[in-house]
């Protein structure tokens, strides 16, 4: 694995704008320049059932390209407190076990994710962090992430949605922008459409995003809606917006022996994330190409 770069030698940034914008700039000032970055959602870390290989396998990843990570919530599943009605001896790993179950989760989390804390960056908000703050009255992922940044770490708290503007800077004062809207997802994500049918909502009322980024129903697939516009010299062209949903990294189904989901008749499902990599292709252009992660 390779070591830490340092930040004058990195071609990425990433700031806080407000609470749920963030802006990252990437600087490609070559022609074959490229920089690649990791979304994953629904990772739910301390879940008995988490494929930690494969989600230890994509950090590794990241590591080799210096590539951020983007978080989109779920990275806990914390369902073994107190007040939980889902709460089962049979779903929580030893090392949290005990009366301070929501320390054990923070202190573990930033223990496991330390050799990867200068590369973490949006730490969003998941229907399971959402229902701790209920329940329990504390942010896991502001306490998680106060942790990290004592670590050095620019890993900022979003929201349950939210906005990722990239400027991707090129030679001179030359850049391109791309935007990224996220949301952690609802719903149960169909058995036939897997979720689909909601991008064509979403792109009715989030016009501005080049992507748009869910996870929530452990899902994956890529996929781009065209559209047309009329620009300012009065010529239409075409400008694509495309969907994402990332699976996460929790195999609920196993060898369909039983448990909720097998009982519900949930089906196997993906496992990994998706890669953005931005590339500086010819004079002023920049490639975005969005590629699973598995």
């Amino acid at each position: 694995m390779k070591s830490q770069p340092k930040q004058a030698d990195r071609k990425w940034k990433f700031t806080e704008k407000s609470r749920n914008v963030h802006l990252m700039q990437i600087s490609l000032p070559r022609v074959g320049d490229e920089q690649f970055v990791l979304l994953q959602s629904d990772v739910h870390w301390d879940n008995p059932h988490c494929k930690r290989d494969a989600w230890k396998a994509h950090l590794d990843e990241a590591r080799e390209r210096d590539a951020p990570i983007l978080d989109n919530g779920d990275f806990f599943c914390a369902m073994q407190g107190k007040y939980d009605p889902r709460s089962s001896k049979n779903e929580i790993r030893p090392e949290h076990v005990g009366s301070n179950y929501l320390d054990r989760l923070i202190e573990t989390a930033d223990k496991s994710l330390a050799p990867y804390a200068d590369l973490l960056t949006l730490r969003g908000q998941g229907n399971h962090e959402t229902s701790i703050a209920k329940r329990h009255e504390t942010d896991l992922t502001a306490r998680l992430t106060e942790r990290l940044k004592l670590r050095g770490s620019p890993a900022c708290v979003g929201g349950f949605s939210g906005w990722v503007s990239f400027s991707i800077k090129l030679s001179g004062t030359k850049a391109k922008a791309f935007k990224l809207w996220y949301h952690h997802g609802y719903g149960g994500g169909g058995p036939v459409t897997r979720g689909t049918i909601q991008s064509s909502r979403i792109a009715c009322y989030v016009s501005d995003a080049d992507v748009v980024w869910n996870g929530h129903t452990h899902d994956a697939w890529i996929m781009p809606i065209e559209r047309i516009r009329l620009n300012q010299e009065y010529k239409v062209e075409y400008c694509r917006q495309t969907h994402v949903r990332t699976a996460g990294y929790k195999d609920e189904y196993s060898d369909g022996h039983g448990g909720w989901h097998i009982e519900r008749g949930g089906p196997p499902k993906p496992i990994g994330g998706a890669w953005l990599r931005f590339r500086h292709v010819k004079g002023d252009a920049i490639k975005l190409e969005i590629i699973e992660a598995q």
